[in-house]
C-alpha cells in the first residue's frame, strides 16, 4: 500500500482545479521558435501563472520537435515538478543572455512525492522537450538559444 502524504493530496487537488479552470476559461495558445544550435523548435508558450502550473500535465505525448518554452518575468531559480505527467522529458534552463545555464535530461513522471529540478544557474526560461531531445541533438550548457 503507498504512504500518500499530505502534500501529494494538496497538489493532486490544486492541480485538479487548475485543470477544471483552464477548460471553463481557455485562452490563447501562443508559439514561439526557439533555435539552438542547428535544432528549431515550435515551443507553446507557458507564460502566466495558471499555464506554467499546468504545463504538459495531462497530455499523452509531445512530439519530437515541439516543446513548452516557460517564460519568467525575472531572472531567478525555477523550480519544474513532473506531477501528472505521463511521459519524461528534458528540462532546458536558459537565462537572460539566451545562453542554457543548466539541464536535466530523462525526468521522470511522479504521483505522490514529486522531486523539483532546479537550474544550476539563474535562469528565465525553461524548455521542456521529448525526452532524449538534449542528447540526440548534442545539447549543453553554455549554448546559445535564440527564440522568436
Amino acid at each position: 500500500m503507498r504512504k500518500v502524504t499530505i502534500f501529494g493530496i494538496l497538489g493532486f487537488i490544486t492541480l485538479a482545479i487548475l485543470l477544471v479552470l483552464s477548460k471553463f476559461f481557455p485562452s490563447d495558445v501562443q508559439y514561439k521558435t526557439v533555435r539552438i544550435s542547428s535544432v528549431t523548435i515550435r515551443a507553446e508558450v507557458a507564460d502566466t501563472e495558471l499555464k506554467r502550473n499546468i504545463g504538459l500535465m495531462a497530455r499523452q505525448n509531445l512530439p519530437s520537435n515541439e516543446g513548452m518554452l516557460f517564460i519568467f518575468g525575472n531572472e531567478g531559480y525555477p523550480g519544474i515538478w513532473m506531477m501528472n505527467m505521463s511521459f519524461p522529458i528534458d528540462i532546458v534552463w536558459i537565462g537572460k543572455d539566451y545562453k542554457i545555464t543548466s539541464i536535466v535530461e530523462g525526468a521522470v513522471p511522479c504521483e505522490n512525492t514529486c522531486p523539483v529540478h532546479y537550474p544550476q544557474n539563474k535562469s528565465m526560461y525553461v524548455l521542456e522537450v521529448t525526452s532524449g531531445f538534449v542528447a540526440k541533438n548534442k545539447i549543453k550548457v553554455g549554448d546559445n538559444v535564440r527564440i522568436s
